[in-house]
């Protein structure tokens, strides 16, 4: 074994040990642990910078700016308190018209921030209705990860795939949305069994919920309006990037820009502050330290290894991936889990063929981010979603978000591997 596997091995462990318990930034471990394979030579600079996919970056950019703005309207507020009325006031009936309505939210937006708008609404009707926050919290969190998987925008590492791939967005939604509506569908079920002895109020608590007026919610109608329009836009070049020959990225960054320029934003300065730079970085030091795996050879020898699990044999490993992917991505973060896969897949493409190998793409992504739900640090919005509920006196432990979330973890992962039997 030469100084330099052992090096960007030694790298990526301390990396991801920093990242699952938390004693350094990521961020700030990934840029470090990026350097270090630059200044040990893994790869020269020109490499390095090559080695950032910089269609998951600006998409990611692009779609930030979008969100930014449409915080700012209060569409998202208006839409929950809406839904809450729609359900008059029926504590499982608003728990469930939440979680669909976040589900359907996130598929679109990025899910850290649609639980920021969501959950605090969510809180506050919990206590006018006089109940635990707790279920509408984990609810919300969960609906979350699965609207998020539906579509190449929705979350992060779906992002990484379809941009390693090859894959549109029209192809995320053909394969992943079917497996999604029957998950949803599943969730508010078990939603229903879960929660349904928890949350029992009175009629007059139910009245109060039926005098919030959702249209004070809405905060700039003319930027609303504008925003929506652009954001159709942005969603309909999505599903014909393909032939118009234009990456999902470029698609996102026109969009923010003309939204930015039509509206004459005046606070372009406070939408850009207020982005996710830190997740940007992370994402780029992160492509550094995995292609120096790939540069040394682990990736190689890794995907024969799996070859040699498998026998080969493509239904076996595509199974393996999904829940491999699922059970490691409830208690790791998924994004550098999948920046660790998509090489190894790619590796595996070239022993199985580009036909044999797509289907493990689907059980990666389907696994990634549904096993995001099995505990409270298995995705992002989770620990947001936790984190907003303390700050409301509102405590989850671990062992209360795991009752629940690795269960349905389980229900969608076993959905998902019927629907990808049925479908390759």
């Amino acid at each position: 074994m030469n100084i330099q596997l052992i090096a960007v091995l030694a790298i990526f462990a301390g990396v991801y040990f920093a990242i699952t318990t938390e004693l350094v930034n990521k961020t700030a471990a990934a840029l470090l642990g990026a350097m270090l394979v630059v200044l040990l030579k893994v790869m020269d600079q020109e490499s390095a910078f090559r080695a950032i996919d910089w269609n998951v970056i600006f998409l990611l950019i692009g779609m930030m700016i979008i969100t930014g703005v449409a915080k700012r309207t209060g569409l998202f507020q208006s839409i929950a308190i809406k839904a809450a009325k729609l359900a008059r006031g029926e504590p499982v009936a608003v728990l469930l018209l939440l979680s669909v309505v976040t589900a359907l939210i996130s598929a679109f937006l990025d899910n850290v921030t649609t639980v920021l708008i969501v959950v605090p609404i969510a809180i506050l009707i919990a206590v006018e209705l006089g109940t635990s926050p707790v279920p509408f919290v984990i609810s919300l969190a969960i609906a979350s990860n699965v609207g998020g998987t539906a579509t190449l925008i929705g979350d992060p590492p779906n992002i990484m795939i379809g941009s390693a791939a090859g894959l549109s967005f029209s192809s995320f939604m053909v394969n992943n949305g079917p497996v999604i509506l029957v998950s949803l569908a599943a969730f508010c079920v078990f939603a229903m069994i879960a929660f349904r002895g928890k949350l029992k109020v009175t009629n007059e608590r139910k009245a109060r919920i039926m005098e919030f007026d959702e249209s004070k919610a809405i905060e700039d109608k003319p930027l609303l309006m504008q925003t929506l329009v652009v954001l159709g836009l942005v969603i309909a070049g999505f599903l014909v990037h393909g032939a118009l020959g234009l990456e999902p990225s470029t698609i996102a960054m026109a969009g923010a820009a003309l939204l930015l320029v039509v509206t004459r934003f005046d606070d372009v300065e406070g939408v850009l502050a207020e982005m996710e730079w830190s997740t940007i970085l992370f994402f780029m030091g992160l492509f550094i330290i995995v292609e120096g795996l790939v540069e040394v050879g682990v990736m190689g020898t890794l995907s024969a290894k799996l070859l040699a699990a498998t026998s080969g044999h493509a239904s076996l490993t595509m199974y393996v991936v999904l829940w491999a992917s699922g059970i490691i991505s409830a208690f790791v973060d998924n994004i550098p889990f999948v920046a660790t896969m998509i090489p190894l897949i790619k590796d595996l493409g070239g022993s199985m063929g580009s036909a044999a190998v797509e289907p493990l793409w689907w059980a990666l992504s389907l696994g990634a981010c549904l096993g995001g739900n099995g505990t409270i640090i298995g995705a992002s919005a989770n620990v947001v979603s936790v984190g907003l509920a303390r700050k409301s006196g509102y405590a989850i432990g671990f062992k209360e978000f795991f009752k629940y979330g690795s269960l349905f973890m389980v229900i969608t992962l076993v959905i998902s591997s019927a629907f990808l039997a049925l479908r390759w």
